[in-house]
């Protein structure tokens, strides 16, 4: 649902593939190509103290902050890729939170921590003078917004264009001007609450550069540097001026990838002891624990919660001291949607409900016919995804328009939803963004046998190992179902009784084993391009074809064109079964285990976050 390392990738590029982004309307990714010809040099000013309230006359105040993260393109509570209510989501139901909060606190402070104008069709108003979502923040009056990754993917033009028309700061003290070292965006800001000055230092996930490596004018003359370091440094910097220090990250709580260091919102409360909380976002979990005399917390995605902190406040020797921090998540499930929120954006939900119903084409048979769970075979996965144990016509499709398009003798794809399905009847556009969540452009991308074989390998971690009294086959809950690719155009087998390194068996392209020195055509993202870059698998010379030179360059657009043009409009479900999971504990499936899980009496858990499922195996009942 989104992630260069190595020195020589990160001089290479500077951003821009898709963590898991967009790239519709007017396609931004090819429009702004012309950016990269010239040095960036945009210029965000909106310095000097903030104030906020009259000051407080006696010796004790309370103060309060409250933040939403996440909100990927989430107005309404609805999901429009299913075109149905989505309870606890969307700007209108966090504003009725949000002014419940300040019927409280009046003056209170109030954040957003980015991946704001990505996803559920935020992709339509990328060409408006302003995003619907920067909109929505102006009409809510949000003081500050700290960019997330997703913020990039529609290149540079467009990003500026809506820091520029924020109300508000917007904050970020570790994204520089590579030329400069200027900062790109403000630092830090200093807010004067009822006379406690509060000073909020943004930062984001460095990765940028990694999840953009398509695009590398998406980020050009930019460079994001470790958050901890630029954290430190700012700090530093305003030493003595504030009363109440915040930082306000996109940053998940360990950090992205474990080979290049721990830089999570966790490592950054140990490593910056003078912040009073961290309030933090992209991870898309809902958290909230105190790290050493810091609570850090994430208000999970889409409106789920809003992040509260309050500050008990008392002046000691004439200055203002935090006395105690009350950190809390409150949710938004089933309060009422703010109908000033829904009156003022009717027209986005209404443009945004015609295009997920235009319908494209038919759908002769259900694709995963048996369910999507695998245990249960109900539509909603609560044990094991199908499509993730067993190939399937879903994941074949996707791969069949990516080789056809990009001309490969391989292709790879990742599920990014559970339970994703096309079901018989009407093909709409909401039904192609329901098995492609995210607007990722396509590549075709030169690689060798021992690189491509390295990359499956790497891809495989996603599962844990199995051993003999294991009824299920449990994944990895540090390992991003995104980042789980099934390949296309190969045959081979995945043996997961083996570790990590040694699993993948059998690897044939037309009945010959794949040779280690031979170069193969295989057929990407450009999310998992950044990855193929950053392990040293690919470089930009691979790349012989990019979607971005289409007038429709995404993997969804060219989804719809091949269902149109190839398929005249029918689409039919065919798995070639190319792939297969081996080294099964003859325990694998027992009736009786089983039969405990469907009844419920047998629940499998998942990750902590709740977006893996399936972490742990279940052993065989005696």
């Amino acid at each position: 649902m989104i992630r260069i390392g190595k020195k020589a990738i990160a001089a290479l590029i500077m951003i821009s593939a898709i963590s898991m982004g967009f790239a519709a309307g007017k396609k931004t990714t090819k429009a702004k190509k012309s950016s990269a010809k010239t040095a960036r040099s945009f210029v965000y000013d909106k310095s000097g103290v903030v104030k906020k309230g009259a000051a407080v006359s006696g010796d004790s105040a309370v103060i309060s902050i409250a933040a939403t993260s996440d909100m990927h393109g989430r107005i309404y509570s609805w999901e429009y890729s299913v075109d149905a209510a989505a309870n606890g989501t969307g700007f209108a139901q966090t504003d009725t939170v949000v002014k419940q909060v300040r019927e409280k606190y009046p003056d209170t402070l109030l954040i957003d921590i980015g991946d704001s104008m990505q996803d559920n069709s935020a992709e339509l108003f990328i060409d408006n003078d302003t995003h619907p979502m920067i909109q929505t923040m102006n009409f809510l009056n949000y003081d500050v917004w700290v960019p997330g990754n997703h913020e990039f993917n529609f290149g540079l033009d467009f990003l500026e264009r809506n820091i520029k028309n924020f109300d508000g700061r917007v904050v970020c003290s570790n994204i520089k001007f590579a030329d400069s070292g200027k900062s790109f965006v403000l630092p830090y800001q200093i807010y004067e609450i009822d006379g406690i000055r509060v000073a909020v230092i943004g930062s984001t996930a460095p990765h940028v550069t990694q999840w953009e490596a398509s695009a590398p004018e998406h980020f050009q003359n930019l460079k994001f540097t470790d958050p901890i370091e630029s954290l430190k440094e700012t700090v530093k910097s305003i030493a003595g001026q504030y009363d109440v220090l915040v930082a306000a990250v996109h940053i998940s709580r360990e950090g992205e990838y474990e080979a290049e260091g721990k830089t999570g919102a966790f490592q950054i409360a140990k490593a910056v002891p003078e912040l009073d909380v961290i309030i933090a976002g992209h991870e898309h979990a809902t958290y909230c624990e105190k790290i050493n005399d810091t609570w850090v917390l994430e208000p999970g995605r889409y409106g789920s919660h809003v992040a509260l902190v309050a500050f008990d406040m008392k002046k000691v020797d004439g200055k203002w001291k935090v006395a105690d921090v009350k950190a809390e998540n409150v949710p938004t499930k089933n309060v009422e949607q703010s109908q000033a929120v829904l009156d003022k954006f009717k027209w986005v939900d209404q443009k945004s409900k015609d295009n997920a119903n235009q319908v494209i084409g038919k759908v002769t048979a259900d694709f995963l016919p048996e369910g999507a769970d695998y245990i249960t075979g109900a539509d909603h996965v609560t044990t094991m995804p199908r499509a993730q144990i067993e190939d399937t016509a879903l994941i074949d499709l996707i791969n069949e328009v990516q080789q056809y398009y990009a001309k490969a003798d391989i292709s790879t794809a990742a599920m990014f939803k559970n339970d994703q399905n096309l079901k018989a009847g009407d093909f709409k556009r909401k039904d192609v963004v329901n098995i492609y969540k995210y607007d990722n452009t396509l590549m075709g991308v030169n690689i060798t046998g021992k690189n491509l074989l390295a990359y499956m390998e790497w891809t495989v971690g996603f599962y844990q190992t199995v051993g003999e009294g294991d009824v299920t086959i449990p994944f990895n809950p540090n390992f991003r179902s995104y980042n789980y690719d099934m390949l296309s155009g190969i045959k081979y087998e995945i043996d997961v009784s083996k570790p990590v390194g040694q699993r993948v068996k059998n690897v044939t392209l037309k009945g010959k084993p794949i040779s280690p020195t031979a170069t193969y055509k295989l057929a990407v993202n450009n999310y998992r391009f950044g990855t193929l870059m950053s392990n040293g698998w690919a470089t930009e010379k691979d790349v012989y074809y990019s979607s971005v030179n289409e007038p429709n360059p995404t993997v969804r657009d060219l989804i719809v064109k091949y269902t149109q043009e190839n398929l005249k409009g029918k689409l039919t479900p065919k798995c070639d079964h190319n792939w297969k999971l081996v080294g099964l504990p003859s325990t694998f499936n027992d009736p009786a285990t089983i039969a405990k899980i469907k009844s419920g009496e047998i629940k499998i858990p998942a990750s902590s976050d709740g977006r893996t499922p399936n972490v742990e195996a279940v052993k065989v009942v005696k």
